[in-house]
């Protein structure tokens, strides 16, 4: 579909116009400047996670198109690098375009970003665009000294399998409880496992994704877990080890 240099538009949901967007951010490596293939696999993981926002029926995947129901852009951002590369924070960069391109394609509506892995390290990193009203971060890469000023006023929610061996839960962890101290609304989920791709319980990932984007764009009621998290003071240690919905039931 349409887009410029650094976004690609999946699928535009509903009919009007659109009541926000969510941007992918998908994985990557610590280093390499190479060009991600359009093939590549942390992209293609992304695409279903297009495809639940697309019918969560909050996001306007399944509004009518009688009823003129705006619904969802749904968009990804291309890197021109499949690593990071140290202080050149080439994910972050490419997300900062991507942005500034789904602003003038949605015309400045609410987004929210959705990244897994390098993709959660840039998502996080760029948070701070006057356009975003929050963050869904998946196992995301958290190394410490991650800048967390920018996160004041989001609402975050973190997502990790506990076992996870490629990004550390812990540091997660720790990023989750330094945004709350910054003035962030921060949940975090755990999964069982430690599943990095997320193709363990890959329904609850999908699903725990779409409603809790849909709920930060203010489309849908939030989760009474994540709402109580959210409202938690700065100094709290609460709602940072919570079950998704659908997962096992041992940890």
């Amino acid at each position: 579909m349409a887009g410029g240099r650094r976004l690609v538009v999946r699928r535009v949901t509903g009919t009007g116009t659109p009541r926000g967007a969510v941007l992918l951010l998908h994985g990557g490596a610590e280093y390499g400047m190479r060009r991600p293939s359009r093939l590549s696999g942390p992209s293609w993981r992304m695409r279903p996670f297009v495809r639940a926002l697309a019918r969560e029926p909050d996001g306007g995947g399944l509004v009518p198109a009688e009823a003129g129901g705006g619904g969802l852009v749904l968009a990804e951002a291309r890197y021109r690098h499949r690593g990071w590369n140290g202080e050149r924070a080439d994910a972050a960069r490419d997300a900062e375009e991507a942005l500034a391109e789904l602003d003038t394609f949605s015309g400045g509506v609410p987004v929210v970003l959705v990244g897994h892995s390098m993709g959660g390290r840039a998502a996080l990193r760029v948070a701070g665009h006057e356009r975003v009203t929050g963050v869904v971060a998946l196992a995301p890469w958290c190394p410490p000294g991650e800048p967390v000023a920018q996160l004041a006023g989001r609402r975050l929610v973190f997502a990790h399998a506990r076992a996870d061996r490629v990004t550390a839960p812990e540091e997660s962890l720790r990023m989750a409880v330094a945004a709350r101290a910054a003035g962030a609304g921060v949940c975090r989920y755990l999964l069982p496992g430690g599943d990095h791709t997320m193709l363990r319980y890959a329904a609850v990932w999908h699903s725990l994704t779409a409603r809790a984007a849909c709920a930060l764009l203010g489309l849908a009621p939030l989760p009474a877990e994540a709402a109580a998290a959210f409202a938690l003071p700065a100094a709290s240690p609460g709602g940072l080890e919570l079950r998704a919905p659908g997962a096992a039931n041992t940890m």
